[in-house]
C-alpha cells in the first residue's frame, strides 16, 4: 500500500488541531460518535489551554484516486507538531520523519512570525510544502490579502493553494488528495540493497522523533523506519550509547497505539524497549539491526534552553522525590535539561533549562 508522510505547520491557534479532528473523521479512523475536539492532544494541560504541547503521530487510512483514475487505498501518516514558538524543538524533530508539510495560514490572521520560522525549517528539510488556507467560513476571513502573502513567500500560484474550513471540514477531502498527488512516498536512505518494504536479511535503520516512557514498559520510542523491516523479538541497538535491546512490542497509532507484528521501511510507529534507565533514548540517534548494522542516519541538533530557572522543594525531605519527578519527566521529554545545585537559604535543588517561558510553565504544572 502506498504511504504519504506529513505534518502540518502552523502558527499557535491558525486551526491545526481541528483541521486534524477532520481528517481522523473524514478517513473514518475515529467514528464521529467518539470524536472530541483536540482528539490528538492527549495531556489534560493541552485540553485545559487549548493548545498543543507534545508531537503526536497518527496513521490514517483513505480511499483516493490514482494518476490511471482508479481508486487506491492509501496510508497518511500525520505528525501533529505544537505551534507556540517554545515547542519549535518539537517541529524540528518531526519535520526530519515526514517528506511533505502542509503550510497552515488562519485566513482572519494572515502569515505570523512562528509560521515563517518553521517553514524555514522544512525548506532546510528538503520538504515538499502545500499552502493552506484555514476558517475560510470565518466572516472575518480576507483570502484576497492571505492569498497575496503566501504568493509573495513562496512564489505559488492560486490553483497551488488548498482552501480548508476544519470546523465544517470544507475542502479537507480535497486537501487528503492533494497530499497524495504532491508529496512523495517514503524513499530508502542509503543502502542500495534495502528496498521499500524491506527484507528479513536485510538490515533496518529507524530515525527516534519522538519517545515516551511507561511503568510496565519502560521507553517507547516513536520512530520513523528507513530502511529495512523490524519484527517483534529482534535485537536492535541504540546507536549512539551501544546499547542494545530486544523488540518486546511495536505497532502504529490510530491514533491510540495498535500492535503489529512488524514495520516496514517508510512507516511511522512504535516500539517498546523494555529500557528503564533514563538517558539511554536520545532524539534524532538511530536505532540499528545488531546484524548487519547500516550506517547511523545523521541526526539532529540537542534542544538549547534559552529560559533559566531554579526550582526547590518547599521541604528538603522532598529533594529525592523532585529529583525523581525531573528524572522521569526527562524521560518523556528530552528538550528538559537540569543539574543540581544548593542555596544557602533555600537548601538543595535543581537549575534547569527551558526552551521559553511557556515550556517553563508547563513543566512545574507537569512536576506539581
Amino acid at each position: 500500500m502506498q504511504i504519504r508522510n506529513f505534518s502540518i505547520i502552523a502558527h499557535i491557534d491558525h486551526g491545526k488541531s481541528t483541521l486534524s479532528d477532520r481528517f481522523l473523521e473524514i478517513t473514518k479512523t475515529i467514528e464521529k460518535r467518539n470524536m472530541t475536539d483536540q482528539v490528538l492532544d492527549n495531556m489534560e494541560l493541552e485540553k485545559e489551554r487549548g493548545i498543543t504541547i507534545k508531537m503526536q503521530p497518527v496513521r490514517m487510512e483513505y480511499e483516493v484516486t490514482n494518476r490511471e483514475g482508479t481508486k487506491e487505498n492509501v496510508i497518511f501518516n500525520l505528525i501533529d507538531t505544537p505551534g507556540h514558538i517554545d515547542f519549535s524543538y518539537e517541529v524540528s524533530r518531526s519535520l526530519r520523519a515526514v517528506e511533505g508539510a502542509l503550510m497552515l495560514v488562519d485566513a482572519t490572521q494572515g502569515v505570523q512570525a512562528q509560521t515563517m520560522t518553521v517553514l524555514q525549517m522544512a525548506k532546510d528539510a528538503g520538504l515538499t510544502i502545500i499552502p493552506v488556507i484555514s476558517k475560510i467560513d470565518s466572516p472575518l476571513a480576507d483570502l484576497p490579502k492571505i492569498e497575496g502573502e503566501l504568493f509573495e513567500l513562496l512564489g505559488c500560484v492560486p490553483e497551488e493553494i488548498s482552501y480548508v474550513s476544519g470546523k465544517t471540514g470544507e475542502g479537507v477531502e480535497g486537501l487528503l488528495q492533494k497530499i497524495y498527488n504532491q508529496i512523495p512516498g517514503p524513499k530508502i536512505v542509503g543502502n542500495d540493497s534495502s528496498s521499500l518494504g524491506g527484507g528479513v536479511n536485510k538490515g533496518s535503520r529507524s530515525l527516534i522523533f519522538d519517545f515516551g516512557y511507561s511503568n510496565h514498559q519502560g521507553v517507547i520510542v516513536f520512530v520513523r523506519v528507513f530502511d529495512g523491516k523490524i519484527n517483534v523479538g529482534d535485537e536492535l541497538i541504540f546507536n549512539n550509547p551501544n546499547k542494545k535491546f530486544i523488540v518486546t512490542e511495536l505497532g502504529v497509532f490510530k491514533p491510540q497505539k495498535l500492535k503489529k507484528d512488524f514495520l516496514e521501511a517508510g512507516e511511522i510507529g512504535y516500539i517498546v524497549t523494555g529500557i528503564k534507565e533514563p538517558g539511554i533514548t536520545k532524539v534524532g540517534d538511530t536505532i540499528l539491526s545488531v546484524q548487519n548494522r547500516l550506517e547511523p542516519i545523521p541526526g539532529y541538533a540537542d534542544a538549547r534552553p534559552l529560559v533559566f530557572a531554579s526550582i526547590y522543594p518547599e521541604q528538603q525531605d522532598n529533594f529525592h522525590d523532585l529529583r525523581f519527578a525531573l528524572l522521569k519527566l526527562k524521560l518523556s521529554d528530552s528538550s528538559l535539561s537540569f543539574e543540581e545545585e544548593a542555596s544557602g537559604i533555600l537548601g538543595r535543588g535543581f537549575r534547569c533549562g527551558f526552551l521559553g517561558m511557556l515550556h517553563l510553565e508547563i513543566i512545574t504544572e507537569r512536576l506539581r
